[in-house]
């Protein structure tokens, strides 16, 4: 029995900031500001992160994951590697100042 597919939800309204981006993306306009000492500091964060053998499935609302990798293609990462990093310096930050 085939299933059929679930229909796409319809993306929330952009925001004047979100429609120039898509419409500097559309027309190839972006450029990456990842500079070559940028990135291998990058490199090395993510190297810093540990050997990563978990696996974590999670729910983000759309505007979240669409700023995500809008944010990780500005740094010129995959958005999964932002995620994993953030993720990361949160952990270690909150070793040093606990949530009450």
């Amino acid at each position: 029995m085939v299933k059929a597919m679930p229909k796409a939800q319809a993306a929330a309204p952009l925001d004047a900031d979100e429609q120039r981006l898509l419409d500097d993306f559309e027309q190839d306009e972006l450029r990456s500001i990842a500079i070559p000492s940028l990135l291998e500091e990058l490199r090395e964060a993510a190297k810093g992160t540990g050997q990563k053998d978990q696996r974590i499935n999670i729910r983000l609302s759309s505007y979240d994951l669409q700023a995500i990798r809008t944010r990780a293609l500005q740094a010129g990462i995959p958005y999964q590697t932002l995620i994993s990093n953030v993720l990361h310096q949160y952990v270690n930050r909150s070793r040093l100042y606990p949530l009450e």
